[in-house]
């Protein structure tokens, strides 16, 4: 028999900065750090003081929901968007 907390889905609280870089003749967007945390209310408060740090030009907090048994994991759930960051399908 397996053990519940193996056969649980995992869930993780994504805070992702992004900065602009030059990519040839352009500016371009890039993630530049990658923080997990163990509540959705963190991944949020960091995201939001992440995007008012200097050179910080946007910052996302998001969870994924994963499967530990097939390894899947979902599609990010946006939780807040701050500054400016990525497109996604359907905003």
């Amino acid at each position: 028999m397996l053990d519940s907390e193996e056969t649980a889905v995992k869930m993780h609280y994504i805070c992702q900065t992004y900065v602009m870089k030059q990519k040839g003749q352009q500016m371009a967007l890039h993630v530049d750090k990658v923080f997990e945390y163990k509540s959705a209310a963190e991944a949020e408060e960091r995201a939001g003081r992440e995007a008012r740090r200097e050179g910080c030009v946007g910052a996302d907090a998001y969870m994924l929901s994963e499967d530990p048994t097939s390894g899947e994991v979902s599609e990010p759930t946006f939780l807040a968007r701050h500054g400016t960051v990525p497109e996604v399908e359907g905003d």
